[in-house]
């Protein structure tokens, strides 16, 4: 058995059904991948919520900080045709 102090922090995503993209849904602790993915199963997954899992070791993630936003976002308002308003679908597109 892994000392608590061997744990790493695991984020998990679930797939709640086929075609639809994983969701991030908590954080978990465990030695490795394979009891990530069983503690997973476990606790967000006991009234069969999911079709697929991923576990991600937290550390493995890299993400921006809210002190970020302007300058990585802000750029892409001043540009109307990125918006999908700015265009015209024919009807015969149907539903996007």
């Amino acid at each position: 058995m892994a000392e608590k102090s061997d744990f790493k922090i695991w984020e998990v995503f679930i797939r709640s059904k086929n075609g639809l993209s994983h969701k991030h849904v908590g954080s978990l602790h465990a030695p490795d991948a394979d009891m990530a993915i069983s503690n997973a199963r476990d606790v967000y997954c006991r009234r069969s919520e999911g079709v697929s899992i991923w576990v991600v070791p937290s550390e493995q993630i890299t993400a921006t900080s809210p002190d970020e936003k302007e300058p990585l976002f802000t750029p892409s308002d001043d540009k109307i045709y990125r918006h999908p308003t700015f265009y015209e679908i024919p009807d015969e597109v149907g539903h996007m």
